[in-house]
């Protein structure tokens, strides 16, 4: 029974004696290593797992040989790479424990190991998912807070500026409710794209959820750099599209925040270039407003004036 479970979980089992020399391999095990049980057993533990640091290239000791001389559970440090029988490498995740016999005296060690590479991707895709919006892909709010609070660090080191233009698409609600989500996801997805294609390879856009976007512009050298971006914008969005056979008209209100004048902090220019954004509204839509803290200047599309 023991050896049919053994050979039935999914990590790979592999057993020394006191003195290092192998006794057992489970099937993950033989499948793994590319070590037969027949051809491993009696064979130094470390040829059969041999193991090596993924950054060093360095040989790595033997979790086993830790477990038996420390009396300890061992876990192998990350980037471990297994350096199968053909030659061939594979990245793992293991431990070892120290095993005892009935009267509590040292048996040999067991070294309990899988495939990282799995692992790796899944940590990987898990960690995108909990920094980027699911529908669109842009970076999220808790991404984009980062990457503002770093571009801040940036700016002051190097005497420059940062702005944020928070992004409000008109009427969307009327959009969704009258031709349903889909149609509204798939304009999502099309708005995103055209903010992306306005901006910067350097520069961050992020959905805040709904119908809400927020663009990050890094180490600016004026506020009017900020003004052509929404310019370019609102001129990308006059005209109608055409989603999933119906047409649309998209217009954007837009708030904007600049560093340092309007805040000296990622919270303060988010909830300045908020509030920008709803002043925009408040006015008519289809514009921007730049944030009433210091200079105050605004401008209306189509045909912009400084009021």
């Amino acid at each position: 029974m023991a050896q049919i479970t053994l050979d039935a979980i999914g990590d790979a089992v592999l057993v020394v004696d006191p003195k290092g020399k192998v006794i057992y391999l489970n099937k993950v095990a033989e499948t793994l290593t590319g070590w037969t049980a027949e051809k491993a057993r009696g064979c130094p533990g470390e040829e059969v797992f041999f193991i090596i640091d993924g950054t060093t290239r360095q040989r790595t000791t033997s979790p086993a040989q830790r477990a038996i001389s420390e009396e300890r559970i061992v876990a192998l440090a990350l980037g471990s790479v297994l350096i199968r029988r053909d030659g061939t490498e594979m990245a793992i995740e293991d431990s070892a424990a120290p095993i005892y016999n009935r009267l509590g005296k040292m048996a040999g060690a067991v070294i309990v190991f899988h495939d990282a590479r799995q692992s790796g991707a899944v940590i990987q895709k898990m960690s995108h998912l909990a920094q980027h919006d699911f529908l669109t892909g842009l970076p999220n709010r808790v991404l984009l807070m980062d990457r503002l609070t770093h571009a801040i660090g940036m700016a002051k080191r190097h005497r420059k500026q940062v702005a944020l233009l928070f992004l409000d698409l008109d009427h969307f609600k009327q959009i969704n409710d009258a031709f349903g989500h889909a149609v509204g996801d798939h304009l999502l997805r099309e708005v995103a794209a055209d903010i992306v294609a306005c901006v910067r390879a350097t520069d961050t856009v992020s959905r805040h959820g709904g119908d809400e976007f927020v663009i990050l512009l890094t180490e600016i050298e004026a506020r009017q750099d900020t003004a052509q971006v929404a310019e370019k914008l609102l001129a990308r969005f006059a005209q109608p599209r055409i989603i999933d056979g119906q047409e649309l008209q998209v217009t954007l209100s837009i708030g904007i925040s600049v560093y340092p004048e309007n805040g000296l902090d990622a919270d303060t220019l988010m909830r300045n270039a908020d509030a920008a954004m709803y002043t925009t509204k408040e006015n008519g839509r289809n514009s921007y407003q730049f944030c009433h803290r210091g200079h105050e200047r605004t401008c209306v599309s189509p045909e912009p004036k400084w009021a």
